[in-house]
């Protein structure tokens, strides 16, 4: 039934009585005319034109309420055109899972930009991807305090209200939190909502269900309301009353207007609040880029010259946590503010250096500020400063960034005072429409607020001698109650002490930019800055030797954490730069053997605060050790290419790793680990961080880990998870056995398995392990692009059958010149551990030295004691001046052999080139870059190659050594050998670009035997 009538004649009330099902009421004008059509197609144009109107309206209205972006520092205004001032933020698709990391110094100055990342432009947001057949309905936005969230939003209505995105919306309607928070009506529906917030809705009676509506909540964190989305009642209609809470749960589920968009943003720390099932893309502002940087300085300093000034000064190599902390827009602005200040004063000023400093120059802006504005009243700059630094504390104390006019209260203050200081406290939400509003605060920047808080505490100390922080393990907010060895400590040094502890045992480093603006302050020239302020001369504080001291004693324990390389960001606070200093002139002069793990700390801030390239990070050329990869831990999560292969790591490491793997924020895509003691312990650890949802490794090399058929079982778990992304595994030379490869063939069965290769030489797998790693791959074919099974056993006639089943298999458009290898195999390849690879040696007559003796079919040289040389002396492949002989045969794939020795000799491989003739060191194994070497004697062994020797110390348990390279991976180790136990005594990690040839030297009266190897010990 269609009732047409005047707009009088039914009331809002009484349509409201009628069923969905019986009315649809329209305002239309007077109809005329002879055919219903007519009369019909009039209401629908009238009703098209009713709302094109009502949308003109609200684009309008938002045009107008977004135009201008309030910048709230500078110097003379308040606010600019946004058109003028916005500069484009860098938004990734994804983001990073940690709780809380605004207050992570470490991730902020850390965190780069990774080819890996997806950008997505501001206003594509809810656009599909080339591989997606529909939009996303649902977008989460997360990025930490003052990254540019709310502006993100501002410049997104903005650009759909003045028609220059997002065309197809018809209604956007963006709300905050905070504002919602205050809404009193126990009940309202979501039409009342609508029209209470945006009164250019209000006589709009449109369909929403059918129209194309965006709904955008601002700062989730902000909000106190439960979102309970379990208990919340159901709400299907936007004209249905029910609770605030309820309305949001119904239209985040999509239970309300089920075609509705919805975009809320966040700190990370709130993000859990909202089910990831409801969200249907996840997106984060990371700031400002590199390049964005200098746009946003260009946009924002207009003085002729001035922009390129302030750049220079933040690019400075030793100012590099400046320019890093510039990705935070509110930085930027801060940066701009204070520099182009001190640029244009005609003072000699030293421009700032240091965080602190920076904060300290902006804290002197803000009070000329108060001054030019001729505001009058009894209280110092130091009393109002003082009230803001107590709030700032004691809010900071609670975790709070928001606070009431009743905070401000209880701390003295007056909001109208601290208004006067505008780009410190500020009134951030504006009475303008609606009818819920109610003041609220917070500092423009959490880094603000902490930096306030640190000036507080130790102005307070100065003042009455009262240490506000708790001593380690006080749970009190505050104490006067000295330990008796506190009580003769130096004031300061104690103050220092306390939040040192209190950041390092707080977790997500909610201390740390509070602890470096601390320490910061204590320094002489930020205490002369403050004079400019207080207008009194001030105290001279203690030296800061004795907190430097403990610093560094701090770092050097064990127990290091990753948030504890903010300390490195606090020495350069104090002026000091030893430790970091120390490590650059080990890196520089290439002696990496006296990095110790202690200085692996200051390694990981050095190379985050640099320019180099972290794609690829190799731990071989720093330090080898589980207490290394600990400390290094913040730059891994940087690199896509982690190669830790041969660094005595044990399952320790895969403790470490786990939390990378399964980090969103990790770039890693490509892990070695090859030719370290994990054992199945490591693997089962490791395994979980594998099956992460948020782990995107694709390639991890496993090989000679000590592992058994016991990790196969964790693995085929892994390549079977939803989640699992490899398409490269490496578990070659691990004794995996036939009940291994059964094991993980239940993985690889499994259609979520994407490998593309995969490699199994020397895993002792006979023919029934082969059958059944066949049968698993045929079920699931469509991957495979490489196999290696080299130096199995699966016995001739089926390695035919395998060759001819594995054509089936592996896939045709394979890029590897040999898909699948076979080779090497036999029954002697079923050793365990090295001696799989046991090869037999011959020594070569021609390359032998004159006066040295071959025997025993050219397995054994003995050097000649009647200096009596042989025949042929002028062979050219001979060595002519230094005892050395070399094998016969090139070195392939992985290889193992033992020797006896006596004397005093050399083992080695070298290039087949090596220089045989003269005295020079260029001929002599181990002193060139083409060969590497292991010294034998009774006193000791070394190892040397390029003329460079390292002195390994221990005395030798036997006179048998043990040798295994493994050519392609470029690992060359050296074993002492006795019939208890294999020792390892030094493991060259290399790329070799030539085949390399055993060979031996020595001194008078040496003599050497190649021998087979004995029973596995």
């Amino acid at each position: 039934v269609l009732i047409v009538c005047c707009p009088s004649a039914v009331t809002r009330r009484e349509a409201g009585n009628m069923s969905a099902q019986d009315r649809s009421v329209v305002s239309a004008p007077q109809l005329t005319g002879n055919t219903a059509n007519r009369d019909i197609n009039l209401i629908l144009n009238y009703t098209h034109e009713t709302i094109e109107k009502h949308q003109d309206e609200l684009k309008s209205y938002l045009q107008n309420k977004t135009k201008d972006l309030f910048q709230g520092i500078k110097e003379h205004e308040s606010s600019t055109p946004l058109s003028k001032s916005y500069t484009e933020l860098y938004i990734t698709l994804g983001g990073s899972e940690e709780v809380n990391p605004e207050h992570k110094v470490a991730e902020l100055e850390g965190k780069r930009s990774t080819s890996e990342e997806k950008k997505i432009d501001l206003n594509d947001i809810f656009k599909p991807l080339p591989n997606e057949e529909t939009p996303p309905q649902k977008v989460l936005t997360k990025g930490i305090a003052g990254i540019g969230k709310s502006v993100a939003v501002q410049k997104f209505t903005h650009d759909w209200a003045a028609g220059a995105a997002n065309h197809t919306v018809q209604f956007i309607f963006p709300f905050t939190f905070r504002d919602l928070n205050l809404i009193t009506k126990p009940r309202l529906s979501l039409v009342e909502l609508i029209s209470d917030y945006f009164e250019e809705m209000k006589d709009l009676e449109t369909d929403y269900k059918n129209s194309s509506v965006l709904f955008i909540f601002d700062g989730l964190d902000e909000s106190n309301l439960p979102l309970d989305f379990e208990k919340n009642e159901t709400c299907r209609s936007p004209t249905k009353p029910t609770t605030v809470d309820a309305l949001l749960t119904n239209l985040i589920k999509g239970e309300l207007l089920h075609k509705a968009s919805v975009w809320i943003t966040t700190r990370p720390a709130a993000a859990s609040k909202i089910p990831p099932r409801f969200i249907h893309r996840l997106t984060e502002v990371r700031g400002f880029n590199d390049q964005q940087k200098e746009q946003y300085f260009q946009k924002n300093i207009r003085v002729e010259g001035m922009s390129q000034k302030v750049i220079s000064h933040l690019q400075r190599r030793e100012l590099g946590s400046l320019y890093i902390m510039c990705h935070i827009p509110v930085f930027c602005c801060i940066s701009a503010a204070v520099l182009q200040n001190l640029l244009t004063d005609t003072q000699d000023n030293e421009l700032p250096k240091t965080v602190t400093e920076m904060y300290t120059h902006f804290l002197i802006i803000q009070t000329k500020r108060k001054h030019e504005k001729h505001y009058q009243k009894g209280e110092t700059d130091k009393d109002v400063i003082m009230k803001m630094g107590k709030l700032a504390f004691e809010q900071l104390k609670e975790g709070n960034i928001i606070f009431s006019e009743k905070d401000l209260q209880a701390c003295n203050t007056d909001p109208k005072e601290a208004s006067v200081y505008s780009g410190l406290c500020t009134q951030i939400i504006r009475k303008e429409h609606g009818l819920y509003r109610q003041d609220r605060y917070s500092f423009i920047h959490l880094s603000v607020q902490e930096f306030l808080a640190a000036l507080y505490v130790l102005e307070t100390l100065n003042s009455s001698g009262e240490n506000l922080l708790p001593r380690s393990g006080d749970n009190l907010p505050q104490t006067r109650v000295k330990r008796r060895s506190e009580r003769r400590e130096n004031p300061v040094a104690l103050l220092h002490k306390r939040a040192v502890d209190m950041a390092l045992d707080t977790k997500h480093g909610r201390w740390d930019l509070f602890l470096r603006f601390l320490l910061g302050l204590s320094q002489g020239k930020n205490q002369a800055l403050l004079e400019k302020i207080f207008e009194n001369k001030r105290d001279r504080l203690q030296s800061n030797q004795e907190t430097i001291k403990y610093i560094h004693n701090r770092i050097r324990k064990p127990s290091y954490s990753e948030t504890s390389i903010n300390l490195f960001h606090c020495l350069n606070e104090l002026g000091d730069q030893s430790l970091v200093e120390q490590v650059q002139m080990y890196l520089s002069s290439g002696d990496v053997n006296k990095i110790l793990p202690a200085h692996c700390s200051a390694l990981a801030f050095l190379l985050l605060v640099s320019e180099e390239n972290l794609d690829v990070f190799d731990l071989k050329k720093f330090c080898r050790s589980d207490e290394a990869l600990q400390r290094l831990v913040p730059v891994f999560k940087a690199a896509k290419t982690a190669l830790l292969s041969g660094c005595n790591l044990s399952e320790r490491s895969c403790e470490t790793l786990v939390p990378i793997l399964g980090s969103e924020s990790s770039s890693l895509r490509d892990l070695d680990l090859s030719n370290n003691d994990l054992q199945d312990s490591g693997m089962k650890l490791l395994s979980a961080g594998l099956e992460s949802p948020r782990c995107g490794l694709e390639t991890l090399r496993l090989s000679g880990c000590n592992l058994s058929e016991r990790s196969c079982e964790a693995l085929a778990s892994v390549l079977s998870s939803l989640s699992c992304s490899l398409t490269d595994l490496d578990l070659s030379n691990n004794d995996l056995q036939d009940s291994g490869m059964k094991l993980l063939s239940a993985g690889l069965k499994s259609p979520r398995c994407r490998l593309e290769t995969l490699r199994l030489s020397g895993c002792l797998v006979t023919e029934e392990g082969c059958a059944a790693l066949v049968s698993a791959l045929r079920s699931n074919p469509s991957h495979l692009k490489e196999l290696d099974l080299s130096y199995n056993h699966p016995g001739a006639l089926v390695e035919k059958q395998l060759l001819a089943g594995l054509k089936d298999i592996v896939s045709p458009h394979s890029v590897s010149l040999c898909p699948f290898r076979l080779e090497h195999g036999g029954e002697q390849r079923l050793k365990r551990g090295l001696r799989k690879w046991v090869s037999e040696l011959t020594l070569d007559p021609d390359t032998a030295h004159g006066l040295l003796t071959l025997s025993d079919n050219n397995r054994r040289v003995t050097s000649n004691r009647n200096k009596c040389k042989q025949a042929d002396p002028d062979h050219p492949d001979r060595f002519d001046h230094w005892h050395q002989v070399l094998c016969r045969d090139a070195l392939t794939g992985c290889c193992y052999w033992e020797v006896e020795w006596e004397g005093k000799v050399h083992i080695s491989v070298a290039y087949r080139g090596i220089r045989r003739k003269g005295r020079s060191l260029d001929s002599r194994l181990g002193c060139t870059d083409q060969s590497w070497s292991l010294s034998c004697s009774d006193d000791g062994y070394s190892v040397s190659h390029n003329n460079k020797t390292t002195a390994l110390h221990p005395s030798p348990a036997s006179h048998r050594v043990a040798v295994y390279v493994d050519c392609l991976d470029g690992h060359l180790s050296f074993y002492c050998v006795s019939p208890d136990e294999r020792i390892h005594l030094h493991t060259f990690n290399t790329t070799f670009t030539e085949p390399l040839y055993p060979g031996f030297w020595g001194g008078s009266g040496f003599s050497l035997s190649l021998c087979s190897p004995e029973e596995e010990v």
